[in-house]
């Protein structure tokens, strides 16, 4: 026991000794990422200079069939536990601005109208500065570990073939980070429970009969019906959702129609709804689909659905065992920075490698005043805190070491 206790101690020591070295090439990668973003399944030139980097630390990789997305093997040789990082790789349509919320940025995209607006290129930069220091860490560890590098997690295009392409490899828990705006650098937030939504999509039209506009009672308006549509929604969630199990109605789009004097024969109504107990999000569903349908009949309209309108997602929600591990391992090397009870109501496709095995999903603080980052995520001001790298770094690789020796 005492033994072990010492290689615990002994190898914190050194991931936080290799971390401090590699800071410099840390923020180096995600500098780099973050000047050559690509969009959702173009992650090209992204995945070629990852393979690059991995090749040359001589893991095995191993491409995700009809994907961008691959995975790198670092195997030990010894006969032990199979754990999996994972990151995601791709960026966002968005026109990024020279400032953040304090002034000049740092780094700037040098493709226009393509952003990493979300963290991904940090993300990736952990997980290549994870992967080395764990390489260097190879001889004193035991068993395997799957680096995986997930395509178009912003639309959900990877997820699904990236689970099948798992399925086989008798992995025992999947571990991932999110950079956060919302918490300051130098915390995170490793525990158990839910840590981010599921989601449902809003996709539908309501049908009515087009005319002048001069006589609305020859044609059948679904301009009328869609906005009785939203305040009957409005209505619904303030008296059928349970108060203590929020869900979400975020309502987006409201399109029909494009001149003065044209009544449209289509109105499109398009959102979202978001939540953390995944039964009350699929009642939710229910209740859009009901409003829709009996306010379009008392208008004389009828509802269609686009392909997304339904359920999407499930919440991430941590594993207990994980989540304990991960907790007494940060406190060791980063003590007093992990804040329990944190999350977020955006949704991740990370919630599907629950399919696989249990899973542990943690949130890396990047706000800081002084440096300008803290705008929200998917906004055109939005930075990474350079020094809130290191902590992602310190805070995988010990989980991974951690488990592995558990």
């Amino acid at each position: 026991m005492r033994e072990g206790v010492l290689l615990m101690s002994h190898l914190t020591k050194k991931i936080v000794q290799l971390a401090e070295e590699l800071e410099s090439d840390i923020i180096d990668t995600s500098a780099y990422l973050h000047e050559h973003p690509e969009l959702s399944s173009e992650e090209f030139e992204t995945v070629k200079y990852l393979k690059e980097r991995i090749a040359k630390l001589g893991l095995e990789i191993e491409d995700v069939p009809n994907s961008t997305g691959f995975t790198a093997l670092l195997d030990t040789g010894k006969a032990g536990k199979i754990v999996g990082v994972r990151t995601d790789i791709d960026a966002l349509p968005i026109d990024e601005k020279e400032d953040n919320l304090a002034g000049k940025r740092k780094y700037i995209s040098k493709n226009p109208g393509v952003m990493h607006a979300c963290g991904h290129d940090g993300h990736m930069a952990i997980v290549l500065t994870t992967m080395e220091i764990l390489l260097s860490l190879k001889e004193e560890l035991s068993g395997k570990i799957y680096f995986i590098f997930e395509e178009g997690e912003e639309i959900g295009s990877g997820i699904v073939a990236m689970v099948e392409h798992l399925q086989d490899k008798k992995i025992e828990a999947i571990y991932g980070n999110h950079l956060a705006a919302f918490l300051a650098t130098g915390k995170v937030s490793v525990d158990a429970g839910p840590k981010m939504a599921g989601a449902a999509a809003v996709d539908m039209y309501v049908h009515g009969k087009g005319g002048h506009g001069s006589r609305p009672d020859l044609s059948i308006n679904p301009v009328f019906a869609g906005a009785n549509i939203l305040t009957g929604l409005t209505s619904a969630w303030a008296n059928r959702i349970d108060v203590t199990k929020t869900v979400t109605l975020g309502i987006t789009q409201f399109n029909a129609g494009s001149a003065l004097n044209v009544i449209p024969e289509t109105a499109f109504i398009g959102g979202s709804l978001r939540f953390y107990d995944e039964e009350e999000g699929k009642k939710a569903v229910g209740i859009v689909k009901e409003i829709a349908e009996i306010t379009a009949k008392a208008h004389q309209c009828t509802i269609s659905y686009g392909p997304k309108a339904n359920f999407l997602g499930k919440p991430v929600i941590n594993d207990e065992k994980l989540a304990q591990i991960a907790g007494k391992g940060i406190e060791e090397i980063l003590p007093g920075a992990n804040i329990e009870g944190v999350q977020w109501f955006a949704s991740e496709s990370f919630s599907r490698y629950a399919e696989v095995c249990p899973t542990l999903f943690g949130f890396i603080g990047i706000q800081d005043e002084a440096y300008g980052s803290g705008a929200e995520h998917h906004n055109e001001y939005f930075d990474v805190d350079d020094k809130a790298l290191k902590n992602g770094v310190l805070v995988t690789t010990k989980f991974v070491v951690d488990f592995l020796l558990e």
